[in-house]
């Protein structure tokens, strides 16, 4: 599995773990 930052490959992937971890830190703080 490669991953590369926003996650452009496997972006089905890659950009749901990467908004949900978003707006973990933005409703946590």
């Amino acid at each position: 599995i490669k991953q590369s930052g926003l996650g452009r490959e496997g972006s089905s992937y890659g950009l749901d773990e990467y908004l949900e971890v978003k707006a973990f830190h933005v409703g946590g703080l």
